[in-house]
């Protein structure tokens, strides 16, 4: 009976580790459905809340630039703003995430922190580059909402 009891306050203290972590950011719970999805979030220290959220960057930028690669043939009068918007997010995949892994990984969370802002504002400038007929408005909305969340628990991190 005493084992079951322990068992289940390490649970519910794992478990608050999130949601305090998630009351810092902007939007609690875009950050605790986030942390909530993946299963290394109930065990991970605030560094590696912050690498979970960035994982969750580089994934939505490879499913955002999937989705550029198939507008390209369904709406070519796009041309110029999508290949801006795949610069974008190539940034973002081959150089902001990087750089925030390795920052954080290395304890200079300073460097991820920049890679991470670099991401929302790379999303933006995409955005703006269809001159309010974006169909990647949706893709962009998210990527700037996680890294603003992102950015918040790497803040906690200086």
């Amino acid at each position: 009976m005493m084992m079951m009891m322990t068992m289940v306050m390490v649970m519910v203290s794992e478990g608050s580790i999130i949601e305090q972590t998630c009351k810092e950011t902007p939007d609690f719970n875009l950050c605790v459905s986030l942390l909530n999805s993946d299963p290394r979030g109930s065990s991970a220290d605030t560094s590696g809340l912050a690498l979970i959220l960035i994982d969750k960057i580089k994934g939505l930028t490879t499913k955002t630039l999937n989705e550029i690669n198939g507008l390209y043939k369904k709406r070519p009068e796009l041309k110029r703003a999508l290949d801006e918007c795949s610069r974008r997010y190539k940034t973002i995949l081959y150089a902001d995430v990087p750089e925030a892994i390795e920052a954080i990984s290395k304890g200079v969370p300073k460097f991820g922190e920049d890679g991470v802002i670099d991401a929302g504002v790379e999303a933006s400038v995409c955005e703006g580059g269809f001159k309010g007929k974006s169909p990647l408005t949706s893709l962009t909305k998210s990527m700037q909402k996680i890294s603003n969340v992102t950015r918040a628990i790497v803040r906690m991190l200086l």
